[in-house]
């Protein structure tokens, strides 16, 4: 890959990161990684002590009360790493699209705080591992070394950030040999996003490995309600991050994808949020996931780009699960199944009327069925891997044939529905005759052949690149025959097309493209009138990759990165269960006694 980049000239800002830059922070990731294995070595031959005294003073702090120092510390470094890496991701998606990416990954000012989190996210999980020092962090411990046992919660944490911290410069690397506009959605940088988000998982486990060593130590149950709650209200605020393209309005794939994400994320968090927090857990992750989303809407629109973005509205999700857990609290699978159900329909339902009232790109009647089809593979789907990680934490487990299976299922059902949504089709003979008003700016577009344009899930002129965010959707005046309601950015440094999404098509047509210094491409002007062909969006998208790049790069890295992901989200199921049947027994020290851990879980 390193002759392929090297092709490209220069360090002009589309040209995509800076090789020093890359060197630089994968340089610091190194810097870290050592900093930490100093502190851990001195912290387990008892030359340093600051690591035994923050970890002591986390465990005695109310909100973490009843955990051991080597869970209770993490969790808080972890918790406030998340906070920090969430406004980063937010920041640098709004950067962008109004500004475009830089010339490397420190160019760009919110990866600061990206970087940061991720770093948060490998030392907590780093510091997992090395705090237990004279005290078995429980039967699911590994062992390291012969006087060395680590939780298995801790690995999962530092595998998590450290698949996030793998993506950030691959992503980097990404962007330079495919060019800027590549989709949010790019592999490296969804291994960024996985890692961020599915970390709250190995969070909770963590939380409940700890729990489980201590038991019997004095909590107040305030503490453990809120405490639980946080972390599903956080998983449900990571779970979304893989919908951040709709949320701005510039989805590069096709509608249909939202519905399922959406109802993925819901089925998971509020069904694990209800079966492990209790009653009325489902509605409390809401309320904490529109606290943590409006406070950093507010701040990325207002106070660091303006550029405001949508969130989905869960609420009526959230009432589905509770409402379902009224007779199915005891039988958390069955749960899983029937709240996915309603979440995929009547979920599906108020997520369509608040799309129109509160996103630039509203769903569209052309959706049905396959979007409630979609929703009900992902709520089903997402219901069980919640209720799954639920009995997990309880030690609950299945017998391993069932388990196993629905885990299979589960996965296999939300790849199926991902495959689908990636199945596209590229028209022939579409085209575009557009007459711009040379002082409004303004333009009539028509469309050929008309039928295809009858029926779209959008049909928009948008706009990127400008310093902010132009996204107009059209309006039918005659068959075929459309108006645009603002006047088009045609000139300095915005990247302007005319995006038309129908079925399985989602087409653009250049409007206004700057040159490209870099890849010695001539810009694209918008005269009075014009007419270009339709092509697949991707290949307007794809304008800045380096030039002779082979075909088969594109499809090769992808699936490397998917095949990383999958072992990744393996890897925590692992865990999960590990975890479920150490706990399964009697809390640590007391052989033979009741489990008391379950009975306060089980309400």
């Amino acid at each position: 890959m390193t002759s392929l980049i090297q092709q490209s000239p220069g360090a002009v800002p589309a040209d995509g990161a800076n090789l020093s830059q890359i060197l630089i922070a994968t340089g610091s990731a190194g810097l870290l990684a050592a900093l930490l294995i100093a502190l851990g070595h001195g912290h387990r031959t008892g030359k340093i002590t600051v690591l035994a005294r923050l970890a002591e003073r986390s465990e005695h702090s109310w909100l973490f009360r009843g955990l051991p120092g080597w869970s209770a510390f993490p969790l808080r470094l972890a918790l406030l790493s998340q906070l920090v890496l969430l406004l980063g991701i937010y920041w640098d998606i709004a950067l962008r699209i109004t500004r475009g990416r830089g010339d490397g990954p420190l160019s760009n000012a919110a990866h600061y705080p990206i970087l940061f989190g991720i770093f948060g996210l490998c030392a907590a999980g780093t510091l997992a591992m090395v705090l237990p020092v004279g005290e078995h962090p429980g039967r699911a411990a590994l062992r390291i070394t012969k006087c060395w046992e680590a939780p298995t919660s801790g690995l999962l944490l530092g595998l998590a950030g450290f698949f996030s911290l793998l993506g950030f410069p691959l992503d980097a690397v990404w962007q330079r040999l495919f060019g800027q506009d590549v989709t949010l959605w790019g592999p490296a940088r969804l291994m960024v996003i996985g890692g961020a988000s599915l970390a709250l998982v190995a969070m909770a486990l963590l939380e409940r490995e700890g729990r489980f060593v201590r038991t019997g130590r004095a909590e107040t149950m305030r503490a453990l309600y809120v405490r639980r709650s946080l972390l599903c209200g956080a998983l449900l605020v990571g779970l979304s991050l893989f919908q951040a393209e709709w949320d701005f309005g510039v989805p590069q794939f096709r509608m249909v994808f939202q519905p399922l994400l959406i109802a993925i994320a819901a089925g998971c968090a509020l069904v694990a949020a209800r079966l492990w927090v209790g009653r009325g857990g489902a509605m409390l992750a809401v309320a904490l996931f529109v606290l943590t989303r409006g406070v950093l809407t507010i701040l990325v629109d207002s106070a660091l780009v303006g550029l405001s973005s949508a969130i989905p509205l869960y609420v009526v999700e959230a009432l589905c699960v509770e409402i379902a857990a009224v007779a199915l609290a005891r039988r958390p699978l069955a749960l899983g199944v029937f709240s996915g159900m309603l979440i995929g329909t009547i979920g599906y339902t108020s997520e369509y009327v608040w799309t129109a009232a509160a996103y630039r790109l509203p769903w569209s009647p052309d959706m049905l069925p396959e979007g409630v089809a979609m929703s009900l593979v992902g709520g089903v789907c997402g219901g069980l891997i919640g209720a799954l990680l639920v009995r997990a934490l309880r030690g609950e487990l299945p017998p391993a044939r069932v388990r196993n299976a629905v885990f299979a299922v589960a996965i296999a059902g939300i790849a199926a529905a991902v495959v689908n949504g990636l199945v596209g089709t590229s028209p022939d003979g579409v085209r575009a005759t557009v007459a711009v008003d040379e002082a409004t700016k303004q333009a009539e577009v028509r469309i050929e052949p008309v039928t295809m344009a009858q029926h779209p899930t959008w049909l928009t002129v948008t706009g990127w690149h400008g310093d902010a965010l132009h996204v107009d959707r059209l309006t039918e005046v005659a068959p075929g025959v459309y108006r645009t309601n603002q006047p088009m950015p045609v000139a300095g440094p915005w990247k302007t097309i005319l995006r038309l999404h129908t079925g399985r098509a989602i087409l653009a047509t250049p409007v206004y493209f700057p040159a490209n210094a870099a890849r010695n491409q001539p810009g694209v002007s918008a005269p009075a009138q014009f007419t270009r062909d339709a092509l697949p969006e991707y290949q307007l998208l794809r304008r800045e990759a380096a030039p002779s790049i082979p075909v088969w790069l594109w499809p090769a890295a992808s699936s490397v990165v998917a095949a990383l992901s999958l072992a990744y989200v393996l890897a925590l199921g692992w865990g999960a269960q590990r975890i479920g049947r150490a706990i399964s027994g009697p809390p640590c020290g007391e052989a033979g006694s009741t489990p008391a851990h379950l009975a306060s879980d089980s309400r």
